[in-house]
């Protein structure tokens, strides 16, 4: 997508506080920062991480240009030997990611930068920008997806957006979670995703009747042939003319490969049993029934129960907006300092919130499965430095709760480390793979989920735990600070 520098896509605290750091601290102090969050959106039980690939992009394009520096000396707050050290800014460091498609929990890294503290500052904002619009979408497309139990989601809601990007990437993102294609066409054009759609009510009121809206349609696209049926009277005309359509090309020899109908408004449960009826009642037991109408997950879960015959969905605004969860809540925090001797000294925030108390420290997460079905146990943060052997009991415990102990016996589970290494001394060291690669990985990824977890009531929670020697690090830690 041709767009602008992004480098001054970032808030003027993070370039206030470098300009700090660069005259009052070691502009070469090496520092970690973790981009996470703390609560799964839509109340749900997990979440898909997504929006890497813009990320990546983001890094390697990470300079100020000329007009950059201009921009910033006309504000009047920054200092000439400041500027002209942003003159030659450019990423140095390395970063960590979980890669886009997995299964996600609250408070493990999703991003780990270490750099130089001015470059990881800088980096905060468009980190946090990308990857919480991006998960954020793809979660929600994930749960619609799951409540359409196998049906096909089409993902149309780039005229309700917020902007342009909004509407690009999260449709990018919501094929990701799941959806087979887009109304988006620079979406598609962009990554390769497959584009899908079949026309308004106004191309049905822009023919003198509905049967020559439809007629004249067919012979355009008789191998994609959806006939939006509800611009007059649903049953009464829309399904009638339809079925005459149908007919037509049928007795014309035209194969019938994808065809059907679309129903945008009504009771879509009632009117897509009787369209059933009346479709098989005419012979074309095949016809699609699409549906489309300010449709969620949870009106897609209550259509399912109430034992619609609807088969192929297009979800817009609902989807493209996360309208009931509209922000995903990560934040960026410091986990650690490098001292003089090139060791990481672990930092802690603190919050009289416990869930807002930072995990501290150079960390990475391993993934336990049960060895038997292959769906997730727990996830484990724990140091860099920490191995861990399937062939050796794991203990398993709540850091909130520590007494909660699960052991796991040996040869009994499978651990997976499940971040990978972005950038190494500021060079892209890792190949985003292809959006409908990154969504057939996902689905593999969503199967390792208990159905208990993936459901939008009460879901089971996925526990996410320290290991014995980061959570000694942190209570050592807020023993310190609470003067003990």
């Amino acid at each position: 997508m041709d767009r602008q520098n992004l480098t001054l896509l970032t808030d003027l605290y993070e370039l206030t506080m470098m300009q700090g750091y660069f005259k009052h601290k070691d502009r070469n102090e090496t520092v970690i920062f973790d981009a996470f969050y703390r609560n799964n959106p839509c109340g749900g039980g997990y979440a898909v991480a997504a929006g890497l690939e813009q990320l990546i992009q983001y890094i390697k394009e990470l300079h100020f240009s000329a007009q950059d520096i201009d921009y910033l000396s006309s504000l009047g707050i920054f200092d000439d030997d400041f500027l002209n050290y942003l003159a030659d800014f450019q990423f140095s460091g390395d970063i960590y990611a979980i890669p886009e498609g997995t299964v996600v929990f609250p408070r493990e890294p999703l991003v780990k930068v270490i750099a130089p503290i001015m470059e990881a500052q800088l980096v905060e904002t468009a980190i946090l920008n990308i990857i919480n619009h991006q998960s954020l979408i793809a979660t929600k497309a994930a749960r619609v997806c799951y409540a359409a139990k196998g049906d096909g989601i089409m993902e149309f809601g780039l005229r309700r957006a917020q902007g342009p990007d909004a509407g690009i990437y999260g449709a990018r993102a919501a094929v990701i979670g799941g959806c087979i294609g887009t109304s988006n066409v620079l979406c598609g054009q962009l990554f390769d995703v497959p584009v899908k759609g079949t026309h308004a009510h106004s191309w049905i009121m822009s023919f003198p009747d509905e049967y020559t809206a439809f007629k004249t349609y067919a012979d355009l696209y008789p191998s994609a042939c959806i006939l939006l049926v509800d611009t007059y009277d649903t049953l009464k005309s829309g399904i009638p003319n339809a079925i005459r359509v149908f007919s037509e090309m049928r007795a014309a020899g035209i194969p019938l490969t994808y065809y059907g109908i679309r129903l945008d408004s009504g009771d879509l449960a009632y009117l897509s049993k009787k369209a059933r009826k009346m479709l098989d009642a005419a012979g074309f037991p095949d016809a699609v029934i699409s549906a489309s109408n300010d449709l969620d997950e949870y009106l897609i879960e209550t259509l399912k129960a109430q034992g619609a015959a609807i088969t192929s969905w297009g979800v817009g605004t609902n989807l493209i907006t996360a309208k009931d969860n509209p922000a995903f809540g990560g934040v960026y925090k410091l986990a650690a300092i490098m001292n003089d001797d090139g060791e990481f000294i672990p930092k802690i925030k603190l919050s009289e919130n416990s869930e807002k108390i930072t995990n501290p420290g150079n960390k990475t997460i391993y993934r336990v499965y049960e060895k038997e079905s292959g769906k997730i146990k727990a996830d484990l943060i724990c140091l860099v430095d920490e191995t861990f052997r399937e062939d050796e009991p794991l203990l398993l415990f709540d850091p909130l709760e520590p007494w909660k102990k699960t052991k796991l016996p040996a040869g009994t589970f499978t651990l997976r480390e499940i971040m990978v290494p972005v950038f190494k001394n500021g060079t892209c060291c890792y190949e985003s793979p292809k959006v409908m690669d990154i969504r057939s990985y996902c689905q593999k990824e969503l199967d390792t989920l208990w159905d208990e977890t993936k459901r939008f009531a009460n879901p089971h929670k996925v526990y996410v735990d320290l290991s014995q020697k980061l959570y000694d690090t942190k209570i050592e830690l807020l023993d310190q600070m609470s003067g003990k």
